[in-house]
C-alpha cells in the first residue's frame, strides 16, 4: 500500500503543474483552431452543439473531467492492470477489424449510436503501459533475443491489427516506441539501420530515373551502392574497432568505383552499377570471411547489414511500383517531387501552403481567414489543422504553437529522467516519443516535408477519441510522477 506521511508531500502537490499548464494551453489554441477551421461567414453562434466548435467545448470539457478521475486513481493501478488494458484494446482492435461502417475507406471506427471512438487512439497508452510493465520486469535485458523479440510483439500486434483495419497512418505510430527502446539500451545499430533504410528508399526512388553525367548510370541506384559502401566501412571503424580495416575497405570499394566511373565517362559507356553489385558481393565475402578468421561476430552483422540494405532497395521499389495502392504510390511520388497533381494527391498539401503562407508574419486575425472560411483545404479541421493557425496566427503564431509543443516535450523528458523506478520511465518516454512523432509527422506534411498519412495533431485536431487518448495518455504518466515520492509498504 503507498501511504503518506506528515514528511511526505501530497499527490495534487506532486503532480506537475507546468505540463497541466501547457496541457490547457494547447487546448485553448486548439479550440480556437478548431473555430477557425470550421466557421462558416455569417455564422452567430460558435458554441452552439450543433457546430464543430462547439462540440469541440464537450470534448474538451468530458476530457478535463477525464485527466481528473486519473490522477484520482492509485498510480499503482495502471502498473498492476496494464496487461488487462493491453489485452481488451487488442480485443477491440481486432473486433474492428471487421467492422461493417466504412468511413473514407478505413474500418478503424466502432459506431455506438451517435457516438464513434476510434480504438487505435486509446491502444496508443495501452501499448504503452503494456510495455513498461514488461521491461520492468526483473531480470530483463534488452539485449537479449527473448526479451527483445517479445518487447517487438508487443508493439506489433497493435500495428498489425490497424493496418488490417486500413489505418496505415495510427498504425506507423506507433514505430515512435523505438526511439523509447533506444533510451532504454536498444543498439544504435537498429536506429542507424531504420534511418538508412529512409534515406536508401528516398534517394533511390527520387533519383532512378535521373542519369549520372553522361552515363547510363542510375543517379539513385549509384548513390545508394556507394552509401552501403561508405555505411559498411563506418561500422567496422566503429563496431569493430578496425582502423586499418575500415580505411581498407573505403578506399578499395570507393576507388574501384570511381575508376570505373572515369571509363565509362571517357571511354566505353556503360552501367557502373553492375560493377557495384560485384563489389558490394566481394565486401560481403570479405566480412564474412574477417568474420571468421578474427571471431568477432560484428563483422557478420555488417555483412548482413550490407545485403540487407541491396535486398531492402531492390524490394522497396517494387512494393512501390507494383504492391501499393495507385494513390498511396502517387502521394510518394508527389512528395519526392516525382509528380505534381495538384487536383489529386498534392491539392490537400498544395492549399495548405498556399493558407499558410498567406498568413504572413502576424497572420490575419481569429476567424478571418479566406483559405480555411471557403473550405479550399480539405481536412482542414483535422489532419490539416495546422495551416488554420499558420493563416490566422502567421507565423508568429505558427512558431509560438510549436514552441510549446517543444517545450512539453522537454518537460516530458525531465519527468521520465527523475523516475525512480523503470516502469514510469519508460511509460514517460513513451508518451513523449508519441507527441513528437505525431506534431513532427503532422506538422510536416502541412507542409509538404513528410507523407499525408492522416494522423492528427495533438489537442489541436477536431475529435474526440484522439483528445481522450492524448489526455489518458499524458495523465497516467502524470499520475505516475505525482507518485514517485510516496513511501511503499
Amino acid at each position: 500500500m503507498a501511504r503518506q506521511t506528515d514528511k511526505q508531500p501530497s499527490v495534487l502537490r506532486s503532480i506537475d503543474w507546468w505540463t497541466i499548464l501547457i496541457y490547457l494551453a494547447l487546448l485553448t489554441l486548439g479550440w480556437m483552431s478548431v473555430c477557425g477551421a470550421s466557421y462558416t461567414y455569417g455564422e452567430t453562434d460558435i458554441l452552439s452543439l450543433d457546430s464543430r466548435s462547439g462540440m469541440q467545448i464537450v470534448w474538451i470539457g468530458t476530457s478535463i473531467v477525464l485527466g481528473l478521475v486519473i490522477l484520482l486513481l492509485d498510480d499503482r493501478f495502471y502498473d498492476t492492470f496494464a496487461y488487462v488494458i493491453f489485452g481488451v484494446m487488442l480485443t477491440l482492435l481486432f473486433v474492428t477489424i471487421f467492422n461493417t461502417h466504412t468511413i473514407k475507406g478505413s474500418r478503424s471506427w466502432l459506431v455506438l449510436g451517435p457516438l464513434r471512438l476510434q480504438p487505435a487512439e486509446f491502444a496508443k497508452f495501452a501499448t504503452a503501459l503494456a510495455l513498461s510493465k514488461f521491461m520492468s520486469i526483473y531480470g530483463y535485458n534488452i539485449h537479449q533475443w527473448k526479451y527483445f523479440g517479445a518487447t517487438l510483439g508487443i508493439i506489433l500486434f497493435p500495428m498489425l491489427f490497424i493496418i488490417l483495419q486500413r489505418e496505415t497512418g495510427s498504425a506507423l505510430v506507433y514505430l515512435a516506441f523505438f526511439l523509447m527502446l533506444y533510451r532504454e539500451g536498444m543498439p544504435g545499430s537498429i536506429l542507424f539501420t531504420g534511418v538508412a533504410m529512409v534515406l536508401y528508399f528516398v534517394v533511390g526512388i527520387r533519383f532512378a530515373d535521373t542519369m549520372l553525367l553522361y552515363t547510363p548510370t542510375s543517379v539513385g541506384k549509384f548513390v545508394v551502392l556507394l552509401l552501403i559502401h561508405i555505411f559498411s566501412g563506418a561500422m567496422v571503424l566503429v563496431y569493430c574497432e578496425n582502423k586499418k580495416d575500415a580505411i581498407r575497405i573505403l578506399l578499395a570499394t570507393i576507388g574501384i568505383t570511381l575508376v570505373f566511373l572515369l571509363f565509362s565517362l571517357y571511354v566505353i559507356p556503360f552501367d557502373v552499377v553492375f560493377v557495384q553489385l560485384v563489389v558490394t558481393a566481394l565486401l560481403i565475402g570479405y566480412l564474412l570471411w574477417q568474420a571468421v578468421v578474427s571471431r568477432i561476430r560484428n563483422y557478420m552483422w555488417i555483412a548482413l547489414f550490407a545485403l540487407g540494405s541491396v535486398v531492402f532497395f531492390n524490394a522497396a521499389d517494387y512494393v512501390l511500383n507494383h504492391l501499393m495502392e495507385p494513390h498511396q504510390r502517387v502521394r510518394i511520388n508527389v512528395l519526392l517531387g516525382l509528380e505534381e497533381d495538384l487536383k489529386g494527391a498534392g491539392y490537400n498539401v498544395h492549399q495548405s501552403q498556399i493558407a499558410i503562407g498567406s498568413g504572413g508574419i502576424e497572420g490575419k486575425g481569429f476567424l478571418n481567414g479566406t483559405q480555411t472560411k471557403l473550405k479550399y483545404v480539405p481536412e482542414q479541421d483535422t489532419d490539416f489543422i495546422f495551416c488554420t493557425v499558420g493563416e490566422e496566427e502567421g507565423f508568429i503564431g505558427s512558431a509560438s504553437v510549436l514552441l510549446l509543443f517543444l517545450f512539453l516535450i522537454l518537460r516530458l523528458i525531465h519527468l521520465a529522467e527523475r523516475q525512480p523506478y523503470r516502469f514510469g520511465r519508460v511509460y514517460g518516454y513513451s508518451v513523449l516519443s508519441i507527441f513528437l512523432f505525431h506534431v513532427f509527422i503532422n506538422v510536416g506534411m502541412v507542409l509538404g516535408l513528410t507523407p499525408v498519412i492522416g494522423i492528427p495533431l495533438p489537442f489541436f485536431s477536431y475529435g474526440g477519441s484522439s483528445l481522450w487518448g492524448f489526455t489518458i495518455l499524458l495523465f497516467i504518466f502524470l499520475r505516475i510522477d505525482a507518485g514517485r515520492n510516496l513511501a511503499r509498504s
